[in-house]
């Protein structure tokens, strides 16, 4: 059919045509906002879910939520090795200068712009290529010492935001990158604002990993947010997922066809997406076949092995593969770390330290004490695809 009218477009976040199956999740965030905004105390949120299960279109689609409840909103992805100040002064920058045109919020506004510049300065943060010079406000948020200075940077942000009778929403995805130190500071951040009654809430986004880790850092963060857990969707979203899109279309797809998709994509809606879009484009006319859906498979694994699945792959050093391979070797998993050394023919104490550097990396997580699981979904059979050769008995010639 027709590939400019295929309503389905897989990529790194973007809304897909249907967003089924995350009604609650949704539901939950706006009495969250509601709540903020009317100075009543709420849990922020940490959305927890594997790789391709929607988190960053679920928080685009909250930030949208946000903006259309009145807040000011600051949205932010967090990459590996780079500061949580870096990340946060260009856009409370440019949220700051728009609300100093606001006759209401141009005095609290202008002395948080002054904070923010002294900030800036203690964490020799530059936007572009100029510094922030310090003029102003000497005193606040100006120790160095971020544990300290975040909270009162963002209590002067909120104050000014509230002040011209809007509430401030911080969304942040891939939090699982920040440093120890940074999230702890923007643990404790989110605590003092709530302690203050200001109106702020935070939406975060992470690997399952992400919940020990906040409790590691403050072990009051069980307290202090909602994790909701996203993963894949039950068959009758999945089929909803794919069946909404195509007869909005005006086109139809067979029953049979719908459960293939669902079943071979086991629920997980970034793959849902590269099925459609194969589907449509394999199909001839309406309604789509279960046949088509058959042609679709090949040419989503193909493109997922190119795509999804490859970029992660090359981010790993040669010995990291193999590890994944092992897992990869005793199934989707999760798998006892002991199990996985004995796969590799090595002790445990000597693959620790492959297995801590695929964790920082984000490729695996601990779902349980001494458990090892793949953070993207189905990469147990891309492993087997990309590695077929490998075996336990070859790694461990290799290990001597």
């Amino acid at each position: 059919m027709d590939p400019i009218r295929n309503p389905f477009a897989p990529g790194a976040g973007t809304q897909p045509p249907e967003l089924a199956g995350r009604e609650r999740l949704i539901e939950d965030a706006r009495i969250t906002l509601e709540r903020t905004k009317q100075g009543r105390a709420a849990k922020s949120q940490l959305l927890l879910g594997l790789r391709g299960v929607g988190k960053t279109v679920l928080l685009n689609r909250l930030a949208r939520l946000a903006q259309e409840t009145a807040f000011e909103t600051v949205v932010i992805e967090a990459p590996e090795d780079q500061a949580l100040a870096a990340l946060l002064v260009p856009r409370l920058r440019s949220l700051l200068f728009k609300m100093g045109s606001s006759a209401k919020a141009a005095d609290l506004a202008k002395r948080a712009l002054g904070v923010l510049r002294a900030f800036a300065k203690a964490f020799k943060v530059k936007v572009g290529d100029v510094e922030f010079t310090v003029d102003a406000q000497i005193g606040t948020a100006d120790s160095g010492d971020l544990e300290a200075d975040l909270p009162e940077l963002l209590i002067e942000v909120t104050r000014a935001t509230r002040s011209s009778g809007t509430a401030l929403a911080l969304f942040l995805d891939e939090v699982q990158y920040l440093s120890a130190a940074d999230l702890t500071a923007l643990i404790t951040a989110v605590h003092k604002l709530g302690q203050q009654e200001l109106p702020f809430a935070m939406f975060g986004a992470g690997l399952p990993q992400l919940a020990a880790l906040a409790g590691n850092a403050k072990s009051y963060s069980e307290r202090l947010f909602a994790y909701p857990e996203v993963g894949a969707l039950g068959e009758e979203f999945a089929i909803e997922a794919i069946r909404a899109p195509v007869l909005r279309e005006g086109v139809d797809i067979e029953q049979e066809a719908l459960v293939r998709i669902a079943t071979k994509t086991k629920g997980y809606p970034y793959f849902l997406q590269e099925w459609g879009k194969h589907a449509w484009n394999a199909a001839s006319g309406s309604p789509i076949k279960a046949s088509d859906v058959e042609v679709a498979s090949v040419q989503a694994l193909a493109e997922l092995d190119k795509g999804f699945f490859r970029v992660r792959l090359d981010r790993l050093t040669p010995r990291e593969k193999t590890y994944m391979r092992a897992m990869a070797h005793l199934g989707p998993g999760p798998h006892r770390s002991g199990d996985i050394a004995k796969a590799l023919r090595r002790k445990v104490s000597a693959v620790a330290p492959l297995r801590n550097g695929l964790l920082k990396k984000g490729m695996i997580y601990s779902p349980a004490h001494g458990d090892t699981a793949f953070t993207v979904p189905m990469f147990d059979e891309f492993m087997r695809r990309s590695m077929p050769n490998w075996s336990p008995k070859a790694a461990g010639r290799r290990g001597k």
